[in-house]
């Protein structure tokens, strides 16, 4: 067993049969919810939901996926989780600002990511990319341009600083940054790279260049 899969099922524990909450309204910041319909044995289909609550961050730190299975709790693990379901596993994994991946990986194939709920944020944010698609592609390229702006200017400032640490002087030599920001703009860009990053992660988009490095 692949290191990964064995730490994945130390994390798993089973499930104790509560019955599935629908999502609320006032859930939307706090709870993420998908939805995977699969064929199970004797031609019936069975009905999988991964519920998240990122308000687990406030308890112990450790944010858990719940998989249901046709409206019972089948399983948790802590994330990242990998839940095992007919035909494959569900990937489940979290950034800092929202769900990165909600993935159903068969045994033979390629993952699939799953439906979000109509109800929570990244549902909404779904049907808004349906029913506007012009506007969702502006909205998704100014996410990438504002986090691109972010990392570069980030970097740009950044290396002065750095550049004269006496043995990076001694290597390198010194660098003096082209560009020097207002605290204010700072800020201002800083706070458009988190708007940036969960837009993003409301479409499970995530990039370790990206929406990392950008924070």
């Amino acid at each position: 067993m692949a290191l990964k899969q064995w730490a994945a099922s130390r994390r798993l524990k089973p499930g104790d049969g509560r019955e599935l909450q629908a999502f609320r309204w006032w859930q939307l910041p706090v709870r993420s919810l998908f939805w995977l319909r699969l064929p199970g044995d004797g031609g019936q289909e069975r009905l999988y939901a991964v519920d998240v609550r990122h308000w687990a961050r406030l308890d112990d730190s450790r944010i858990r996926a719940h998989l249901f299975q046709d409206g019972r709790h089948a399983a948790e693990s802590k994330l990242p989780a990998l839940l095992p379901v007919d035909g494959g596993v569900i990937e489940v994994a979290m950034s800092s600002y929202g769900i990165r991946r909600c993935h159903y990986r068969p045994l033979d194939g390629q993952p699939s990511q799953l439906t979000p709920d109509p109800a929570s944020a990244e549902g909404r944010r779904a049907r808004f990319g349906a029913r506007h698609p012009g506007l969702s592609r502006a909205v998704a390229i100014g996410s990438v341009l504002l986090l691109v702006i972010g990392v570069g200017l980030n970097l740009l400032q950044l290396a002065e600083p750095v550049s004269h640490i006496p043995p990076v002087t001694q290597r390198v030599g010194t660098f003096e940054s082209p560009i020097h920001l207002p605290i204010w703009l700072n800020l201002a860009l800083g706070g458009g790279a988190v708007l940036a990053s969960m837009e993003r992660a409301l479409r499970l988009r995530y990039s370790s260049l990206l929406d990392a490095a950008g924070h």
